[in-house]
């Protein structure tokens, strides 16, 4: 199952260069920082914001005091040199010559292939900047508007290149004054975002498609209404995927997606989309919504990116200090579907840098936090094979605390493994009748894959009443279960 390490290329590029004591370029990264990237448990490595930057989105963010401000809260050493734009405000598809250009990239995935770690870039369907190439050569491609717009409405439009266009926006929110708004409904932008997609797909093993839903007939209608122009009989995107696919077949295809248009983004094309629905639970709600997500179908699971925090969220470790976010950590690693860890998130790094800026503050790396990651990933990758199954704990009628405990299995020809989860700040105990057949008239061990204790138990007794389990607050189990000759004592806790 795919798992996903974002790391900011920008950032990471400067931190290497400053280790190193040089600049440093993709193509010129040492062979043994890669295999650092190559970390077990990894399988995939999103190299986030490596095209060229738009000096004139730059230029705009040098006057945005709301931005500025962000900037020093992350940063407060900021100098202007430490303002590079941001990544999403896209100049051009072509890797940033800063970082190494096109020969550059070529080399870092040759060094991820190597390794057997695929790659993954950006792309930003929704906008561009306001000094890309298609305002003067192909404006209709994009929104436009009029004079009296611009008059009216300078936040929400911009003159450039003869025309007035449109800022880019979503519908919930203001304009984004750095980006100008493409047209979804455009037969000439829909060409053109084939050729695009095609173009990243010749460098690179997946994309990571930036507010994907935006871009869906309903969504788009909403937002723009008359100035986009009639609604297209096709989907944006059962538009564009098909002929993308024809050219890279095994394109990983991944959608930042929210407000519950994931099923449907599924269904128009894309691998994966964003869970912002079970981060949410994870950060602001018990066991029982948590739970309740977990049983949608298991198609839709599949398709579903899990994560506690990405350049968009809060850091992990302030949303979830301690070990609550210790817990969540070992849910998401071990639900179907794919996994995106954050650069920093191993170290608990609790700075979130606004995407516009090169350089992150020092933090001290948490040690602990780091061994815990490196024991969580290689685990996880080892159980989640075959077949997953939730799992119901059950408990005494004077004692809920089995309600606060999330469970389940992942079966295999060859393995078994048991995840529990105490999702709660008080200790939980329960009863997890395990749903293996032949279990019966033998004895198990269950090793902990992340502490590397075991515990020895008669079959009859894990199939009824089931495996007896005692959890701290925010402590998880993820066992291994296997045969052995005889049981020995001991409470899973």
């Amino acid at each position: 199952m795919t798992v996903i390490h974002e790391i900011n290329t920008l950032v990471w590029l400067g931190e290497l260069g400053r280790r190193l004591g040089r600049r440093v370029t993709l193509g010129e990264v040492p062979g043994e920082v890669w295999d650092e990237v190559a970390r077990p448990g990894v399988d995939t490595v999103w190299l986030m914001g490596v095209w060229e930057r738009s000096p004139a989105g730059l230029r705009i963010a040098l006057r945005d005091e709301n931005l500025l401000r962000s900037f020093r809260e992350a940063l407060p050493d900021l100098t202007e040199a430490d303002i590079a734009g941001s990544p999403y405000c896209v100049r051009d598809y072509v890797v940033d010559p800063f970082l190494g250009g096109p020969g550059g990239l070529a080399e870092a995935r040759a060094q991820l292939a190597a390794r057997g770690l695929r790659l993954i870039l950006d792309h930003v369907p929704n906008h561009v900047a306001p000094d890309h190439p298609w305002l003067a050569a192909h404006p209709e491609r994009l929104i436009r508007g009029t004079a009296d717009d611009l008059a009216r409405d300078p936040g929400g439009y911009l003159a450039a290149e003869g025309h007035v266009f449109a800022r880019g926006r979503d519908p919930y929110f203001p304009p984004w004054p750095d980006v100008v708004q493409l047209n979804a409904f455009s037969e000439e932008l829909r060409e053109a975002t084939v050729d695009t997609l095609v173009s990243v797909g010749d460098q690179a093993d997946g994309v990571r498609c930036d507010m994907a839903m935006l871009m869906m007939n309903d969504v788009f209608a909403k937002t723009w209404g008359e100035r986009a122009g009639p609604v297209p009989a096709e989907d944006f995107w059962p538009y564009v995927v098909p002929r993308v696919r024809a050219r890279h077949p095994g394109l990983l295809l991944v959608a930042e997606a929210y407000w519950d248009l994931e099923w449907a983004l599924q269904q128009q094309g894309f691998d994966h989309c964003y869970d912002k629905r079970l981060y949410d639970r994870l950060v602001h709600e018990d066991a029982g919504p948590v739970r309740a997500h977990l049983g949608a179908d298991l198609a839709y699971q599949r398709g579903l990116v899990r994560f506690l925090e990405n350049h968009d969220e809060p850091r992990a470790a302030t949303a979830l200090p301690g070990e609550r976010g210790r817990a969540a950590a070992v849910t998401v690693a071990t639900l179907p579907g794919a996994t995106l860890w954050h650069e920093g998130q191993f170290e608990g790094r609790r700075t979130r840098l606004p995407v516009f800026l090169r350089r992150a503050p020092s933090e001290p790396a948490d040690a602990s936090l780091r061994d815990f990651y490196a024991r969580l990933l290689p685990a996880a990758a080892g159980a989640r094979r075959g077949e997953w199954r939730p799992l119901t704990p059950t408990g005494r009628p004077d004692n809920d605390t089995h309600t606060r405990l999330l469970a389940w299995t992942w079966t295999d020809p060859d393995a078994r493994h048991l995840v529990v989860v105490n999702h709660c700040d008080r200790p939980s105990r329960a009863r997890i009748p395990l749903p293996w057949d032949g279990m019966r008239g033998h004895a198990y061990r269950l090793t902990d894959l992340l502490t590397a204790q075991s515990y020895d138990r008669e079959g009859d007794e894990l199939t009824d009443p089931g495996l007896f389990v005692a959890l701290e607050p925010w402590h998880a189990h993820l066992f291994e279960v296997s045969p052995c000759s005889s049981p020995r004592p001991g409470t899973p806790g």
